[in-house]
């Protein structure tokens, strides 16, 4: 039984639509170490941390041993851990300043990312709503095939 020619070109289209779909997603580039590096300061320290209280988001980007590092007037420098920011979140949630109103929702505009094998340093601004608050400097290291954000430094506007 010989086909139709109608229905031959009909398979010829199809299969060569599949083979164009197949070449195109075999050639997309997974992400960068800095499109990483990105995704992982959005999800877990602004949704996570910042604007939602999300610990499931907080624990996936941060290590356990991050220390937020703040320098006192007098010259000392005080460490801020991990552990003590998530209660003060618990504290954020139950007392309803978190998850934020849109108004007060925190987002960030990358300005550097730089990355040295399994070592990185991430530069950006920290806006509250529209207002320009902080330049954050988030350090990281790469374990395994994720990255995990363990200290932050700071300039307050």
């Amino acid at each position: 039984m010989q086909e139709k020619p109608n229905a031959m070109k009909t398979r010829v289209l199809l299969l060569s639509a599949l083979f164009f779909c197949l070449l195109v997603q075999a050639q997309k580039t997974p992400f960068s170490d800095e499109d990483l590096i990105r995704q992982t300061i959005q999800t877990a320290y602004v949704e996570g941390l910042q604007n939602d209280g999300d610990t499931v988001k907080i624990n996936a980007g941060f290590h356990p041993d991050f220390d937020l590092l703040i320098p006192g007037a007098d010259g000392s420098l005080k460490k801020y851990s991990l552990s003590a920011w998530k209660e003060r979140i618990k504290a954020d949630l139950v007392s309803g300043k978190l998850p934020r109103k849109m108004e007060e929702k925190v987002s960030v505009k990358f300005l550097e990312v730089d990355v040295t094998g399994n070592a990185a340093m991430a530069k950006f601004e920290f806006y509250v709503g529209e207002k320009l608050t902080f330049v954050d400097y988030q350090f990281l290291y790469k374990y395994g095939s994720d990255w995990k954000i363990v200290s932050k430094i700071y300039y307050r506007y």
